[in-house]
């Protein structure tokens, strides 16, 4: 029975102590606590759909060959503009500064042009040699200087890239040099051969006609001044060596 009377007593006061307890849980809740309380993060988990990611695939990809291509494209403008400051620097060093490149360039064009209608109706050999011919002397005539540094620049490319070829092209220019010599000089004594024949014939013919045919020709003239000239000469080379003999007269 005290059982029973203690039980209700209990079950009676036990929403009290409850009402209690809530009330200062709620009381410990409202008090402001001593440190900061960080607030929490959020974090939000984005997950692309399935057509997102195709997309982004597809973007990349087109991202990277664009990239890909404009580097490449990019390779080859810079390479081309080497090239070009290269033949630019190259064509400046070869043109001579000393020549007028505008009227001499056209001239050379005329006389290869010339050379082309003039073997137009000739046999294939004239048309094939007249035209380069000619452009070479036109070039060695109107802009010599030029023409041996462009000589001289093709011979450098041939001994770096064709030594053997470039052993045979010397051996044949100085084959052809030495002929050029010969004929040259065989020309000279030619025509002194034949001035002297033909002033040895005058002479006769005014022995013996008593014709003044020399100073009628002007040869007297070119005569008498080669003989003034040669007597000068030497009265200069006389008196060059009377001086240092007169100086060494001083000093004693």
């Amino acid at each position: 029975m005290y059982a029973t009377l203690a039980r209700k007593s209990l079950l009676k006061a036990a929403p009290l102590v409850a009402g209690t307890a809530v009330v200062l849980v709620e009381k410990e809740r409202d008090k402001l606590p001593i440190y900061p309380i960080s607030s929490p993060d959020i974090v939000l988990l984005d997950t692309p759909s399935t057509l997102e990611r195709q997309i982004g695939t597809v973007r990349k990809t087109f991202t990277e060959t664009y990239s890909d291509a404009y580097s490449q494209v990019q390779g080859v403008v810079s390479k081309w503009i080497g090239v070009e400051h290269a033949i630019e620097s190259r064509v400046k060093a070869l043109i001579s500064p000393t020549e007028s490149i505008t009227p001499g360039i056209l001239y050379v064009g005329i006389a290869t042009l010339s050379g082309s209608i003039i073997a137009r109706n000739r046999l294939l050999v004239t048309r094939l040699i007249l035209p380069p011919t000619l452009l070479v002397l036109s070039m060695n005539h109107f802009l010599p200087q030029t023409t041996a540094n462009v000589s001289e620049y093709f011979g450098s490319l041939e001994d770096t890239y064709f030594p053997t070829f470039a052993q045979k092209h010397a051996v044949a220019n100085a084959h052809t040099r030495m002929s050029w010599d010969m004929l040259k000089d065989s020309t000279a004594n030619g025509k002194q051969k034949f001035d002297a024949g033909v002033e040895t014939a005058v002479d006769k013919i005014q022995e013996s006609t008593g014709l003044k045919i020399r100073e009628a020709m002007g040869w007297g003239k070119s005569v008498t001044e080669k003989v003034e000239s040669k007597v000068l000469d030497a009265v200069k080379a006389v008196e060059k060596k009377e001086e240092p003999s007169k100086t060494d007269e001083k000093s004693v």
